[in-house]
């Protein structure tokens, strides 16, 4: 194997592994040691990649940007996109360590004040620029501010995966989604073009509408 990808697969190793003993143990908690033990790698190998484990937070929330630039699609019709990405972060959760680790941090604030301010604000723009598309396509109410709904949309679901992991550790969490659009997608699109958006759980989707908005 290369060097070169060698060092790539080292680094995303030492990120699962360190994004796994944080999500069981809290960034607080979780050690160094810890950390290099589920990894597999030296401590060697960890500290030639990240200077501290502070620099292996700020690694960890920096890739909620990586997965939502891997999950937008830029084609998609954008207020469906919107509920699309919602439901993708509710299975990331489910599935993925790195991600619930880099939330917990998040909301944890465990890493500096510009990580994870970054962490929240790449939500935000990231929904707002779908729903700036959705306005110029003229899919939005009248009334529809994009800023506005798209700091109400990553806040609520932000809280959602909070209540949902205290009350049932995340197992309802694709439900509790599909109620808050059932709720928020009327009130922001247009009366006509609502029914157009499927705001279902991709596995109960059985879509008929052949022009989403």
């Amino acid at each position: 194997m290369p060097q070169q990808q060698r060092a790539i697969d080292t680094r995303r190793n030492a990120l699962r592994g360190a994004a796994v003993v944080i999500d069981r143990r809290g960034f607080e908690a979780a050690t160094i040691a810890e950390m290099v033990q589920e990894s597999g790698i030296t401590k060697g190998a960890l500290y030639f990649h990240f200077a501290s484990k502070e620099a292996v937070a700020e690694a960890i929330v920096a890739e909620q940007g990586e997965w939502l630039s891997a999950h937008l699609a830029p084609g998609n019709a954008p207020v469906q996109a919107v509920v699309d990405l919602s439901y993708a972060f509710v299975d990331a959760l489910l599935s993925d360590p790195l991600m619930r680790a880099s939330i917990r941090m998040t909301i944890d604030r465990a890493a500096g004040p510009d990580v994870v301010a970054r962490g929240y604000s790449t939500w935000i723009q990231a929904v707002e620029a779908l729903l700036l598309r959705a306005r110029a396509a003229g899919t939005l109410a009248r009334t529809t501010r994009p800023a506005d709904c798209a700091y109400v949309i990553t806040s609520a679901i932000t809280g959602l995966q909070l209540t949902s992991d205290a009350l049932s550790r995340r197992a309802d969490l694709a439900e509790r989604v599909e109620h808050f659009w059932r709720l928020f997608v009327p009130a922001i699109v247009r009366p006509e073009l609502a029914t157009r958006v499927d705001v279902r759980p991709p596995p109960a989707r059985r879509r008929t509408v052949s022009d989403p908005v």
